[in-house]
């Protein structure tokens, strides 16, 4: 853990597009979800990480101080020390469900990944974020379980758009780097289907420590060169009814897939799911 988070820290000034990015929070759904070994208690795991600022001040270079308009680039946003209010213009790559007014969103520019956590907005307003919709966004800079977040994020769509590439991550699973991609839409290539739980030949769970039934989250394991990583499909990001929900039902142990979802990240790599292809 320590080796990971000074790597992140060494790494701070580099986003998605180039391998580096750094954590943020999430929602219910996510703060319950277990770690990537599946059966690990997460309520044991959650405690949340007293994450230093990314640098000190003086260390800033030029490019410090947000824009006229306050608009931070991504750089300057993750500088920013946690509990700060931050401003960055970004664009939706996906969303939950709008409950209670409240929906998190997943955005990214061409920097980085930014999670803004249960964002309040109205029906009309949530009804704007589709993908590649450019929004400007204001809350506090927030960290839980190493993800980092925006939290109390106030949300203004503007015009332009832009859709982050899908950025194949495989050759990152087991290394520290891989973190850096976190909140940034990425691929696995090549996994292969684990057992869900220890013991079991079921290659998927309802819920985290499968005490659900259908239509609640699923969790499935897959690895790489020895490397297992436990997924998720969130409902309330792609629903039951949805081609990846189903694609998840079919998985059998041993089964070799590709996937595409977004890096979110609970302590370890817990990426939220939203495409598996299964390999011949």
């Amino acid at each position: 853990m320590k080796a990971l988070l000074l790597a992140a820290v060494c790494a701070i000034l580099a986003g998605c597009a180039s391998g580096a990015a750094a954590p943020a929070k999430e929602t219910e759904k996510v703060q319950e979800s277990g770690p990537a070994q599946a059966g690990t208690e997460p309520e044991a795991a959650a405690e949340e990480t007293a994450a230093e600022p990314a640098a000190e001040p003086e260390a800033a270079t030029e490019e410090s101080a947000a824009a006229d308009d306050g608009v931070m680039t991504y750089a300057q946003y993750m500088r920013a020390p946690l509990g700060s209010q931050v401003v960055v213009e970004t664009y939706v790559q996906g969303k939950h469900v709008l409950e209670d007014g409240r929906a998190s969103i997943y955005t990214q520019d061409e920097d980085g990944g930014y999670f803004l956590y249960e964002a309040e907005m109205t029906p009309e307003v949530y009804d704007e974020l589709v993908p590649g919709r450019k929004i400007r966004v204001s809350g506090e800079k927030s960290e839980y379980s190493m993800e980092l977040e925006i939290l109390h994020a106030q949300i203004t769509p503007e015009e332009g758009e832009y859709f982050a590439p899908v950025e194949d991550v495989t050759d990152l699973i087991g290394t520290d780097e891989l973190i850096y991609q976190q909140n940034c839409l990425v691929s696995f290539k090549g996994l292969t289907v684990e057992p869900a739980k220890e013991g079991s030949e079921e290659a998927y769970l309802y819920r985290w420590d499968g005490t659900g039934s259908e239509g609640d989250d699923l969790y499935f394991n897959a690895s790489k060169d020895g490397v297992i990583i436990q997924f998720t499909i969130e409902t309330d990001f792609t629903n039951s009814a949805s081609d990846v929900y189903k694609a998840a039902k079919e998985l059998k142990v041993g089964d070799v897939i590709d996937l595409e979802g977004v890096l979110y990240w609970y302590l370890e790599p817990s990426p939220h799911i939203t495409k598996i292809t299964k390999q011949p």
